[in-house]
């Protein structure tokens, strides 16, 4: 015996409703997961290859994760080394007292796109026309440091 069926009419658009501001609700949460997160000052950009943790490289030099190293997804969650393996994804990263790679933020587009230390890479070719002008920069300083004043 159903005595409130009359009940269920004027309950729907507030459902529908209810179902609409979650719905606006969670699309705001997905744009707000691009928000740029404060990062230390220290901080340096590169780009980060796990190759066989706790081995990495570092814009192609080799460096080391340090023990408790800290990795954080563009989610701000701990990402563990090991599902890194083999991909090569832009990060902002701070080294330990003893040199070793302790904190790293893996980046999300909006905060790759800040200029950082280490976000330019170094070409990986030299010219002969750079050659020649640093050469000529550096005999050009040692003739003025040995000529008497």
């Amino acid at each position: 015996m159903n005595r409130c069926l009359h009940l269920a009419p004027a309950i729907a658009p507030l459902w529908r409703a209810a179902l609409l501001t979650s719905l606006l609700a969670l699309a705001n949460a997905a744009h707000a997961q691009e928000a740029v997160r404060p990062f230390p000052a220290a901080a340096k950009r590169a780009m980060m290859q796990v190759t066989y943790p706790p081995d990495i490289l570092l814009n192609g030099q080799a460096a080391r994760l340090s023990p408790g190293a800290r990795i954080r997804g563009s989610n701000n969650l701990l990402v563990l080394s090991g599902s890194l393996a083999g991909k090569t994804v832009t990060v902002n990263y701070l080294r330990d007292a003893q040199g070793m790679v302790h904190e790293v933020w893996v980046l999300n587009a909006t905060e790759a796109q800040e200029a950082r230390e280490g976000s330019t890479l170094p070409p990986n070719y030299v010219s002969d026309a750079t050659t020649s002008s640093a050469e000529a920069g550096a005999s050009a300083s040692s003739t003025a440091a040995s000529s008497p004043r």
